[in-house]
């Protein structure tokens, strides 16, 4: 009966600091306000992460302010977030701005080319030069016999195509541009590519929720949104011809994932140079070709962030590491792809980098009354048992 008590005692000296250890703030009261600034387009899925996180988590909370990549990464570099989201990796002169920083994929996606023509169902087959055109200002209406020429049997108005393109720094624009400047010689010569772009033609808009907003209530428009905001506005959006030139592909999480798939056997170290990462236009003929990377951008050393402490960078990290595991599972549903497994390895071994002021940042248990009244049992036990047992485990006291 002894040993049995004794042996009891020593599971529960064991159990405590394993079940406490993830639960660190939860039980012992501490709170904690995670900060977070960026991309629009991935705001869905990091909104139903801010959720999802909190019903396990009641004490920490994600603010995230969805203001554009761009504006996110300048915040970045101010210090003032604790990390920032982006659908465009660091440029050079960023990262002179911002040294020391980690790139971590947290999601892929892809970015339609969204209409709204009157009696016009989905479907309608674009290739990339002519929608390099329409966003030029080349191709002016939709009865164009460059687009008619592609969708035989459907009959197009005689009417304005009214463009809508984002008005503040976006990383779909950046990706969107990649993809125009891989496909057309002219928009790479005169437009370029960039998360800001002199746009020949359109009306400006904040945020992908600004251009849907555009699409859904301006008859004739034709703008570039985000998968996830397409399918919940009910869009109609193009079919895209693939790199290889023989089908037209319809944006979906299948055909954002092959495009994804051919790109992403060489990625660079989360503390590399991810400045020319590219998967648009991918060949394969269930390829999408206007898909991207989405990326969080957080510094090696949390230590230098404004207000940061040891116990919050504890908890970034802890957020971090279960959006790229567990969180995954939330993408599908939302239009996003989950993360391939040579992706997460890439993630993990960048977030095992974090570090405080130097020193390694890593949870600590820390008991609540519940924990420290079981562990105070245990500990009594064995000092009760070991005294009259004579195994010379008690203390002298």
């Amino acid at each position: 009966m002894k040993t049995t008590l004794l042996a009891a005692a020593f599971m529960l000296l064991l159990i405590v600091p394993a079940s406490t250890l993830h639960a660190n703030a939860q039980t012992s009261g501490q709170s904690y306000s995670i900060t977070g600034a960026g991309s629009t387009f991935i705001f869905p899925l990091m909104d139903t992460w801010r959720v999802q996180y909190n019903n396990l988590h009641s004490n920490i909370k994600l603010n995230y302010q969805s203001i554009g990549s761009g504006a996110g990464i300048n915040l970045l570099e101010k210090k003032t977030v604790d990390f920032a989201a982006s659908d465009a990796p660091l440029q050079p002169d960023e990262e002179a701005k911002a040294p020391g920083v980690l790139t971590i994929p947290d999601s892929l996606g892809g970015i339609t080319i969204s209409y709204n023509i009157p009696g016009v169902a989905k479907g309608l087959k674009l290739t990339g030069p002519v929608i390099a055109k329409i966003f030029m200002g080349t191709i002016t209406t939709w009865n164009d016999p460059a687009i008619t020429q592609l969708n035989p049997g459907i009959n197009l108005p005689n009417q304005k195509i009214l463009i809508a393109h984002r008005a503040d720094g976006s990383g779909t624009t950046y990706a969107f541009t990649d993809y125009l400047s891989k496909v057309s010689t002219d928009w790479k010569n005169q437009v370029g590519q960039g998360k800001v772009v002199p746009w020949p033609v359109g009306t400006g808009a904040q945020g992908n929720a600004g251009v849907a907003d555009i699409v859904k209530t301006t008859p004739y428009a034709c703008g570039y949104v985000e998968l996830a905001y397409a399918y919940q506005n009910n869009f109609t959006y193009a079919y895209v011809q693939n790199a290889d030139g023989n089908a037209y592909v319809e944006p979906t999480i299948a055909s954002v994932a092959a495009d994804a798939a051919q790109a992403g056997s060489n990625l660079p170290p989360a503390d590399g140079d991810w400045s020319k990462v590219s998967i648009v236009n991918q060949p394969g003929a269930n390829s999408y070709p206007i898909s991207t990377l989405t990326y969080i951008m957080v510094y090696k050393d949390m230590g230098q962030i404004s207000g940061e402490t040891p116990g919050r960078a504890a908890q970034v990290v802890d957020f971090l590491n279960w959006i790229i595991g567990d969180g995954q599972q939330y993408a599908t549903s939302l239009l996003y792809v989950p993360l391939p497994d040579s992706i997460k390895k890439i993630d993990q071994q960048g977030l095992a980098e974090i570090q405080f002021n130097g020193s390694a940042v890593s949870a600590v248990p820390e008991f609540g009354p519940v924990a420290a009244l079981v562990l105070a049992v245990a500990v009594g036990s064995i000092i009760l048992v070991s005294s009259r047992t004579g195994l010379k485990l008690a203390p002298k006291l």
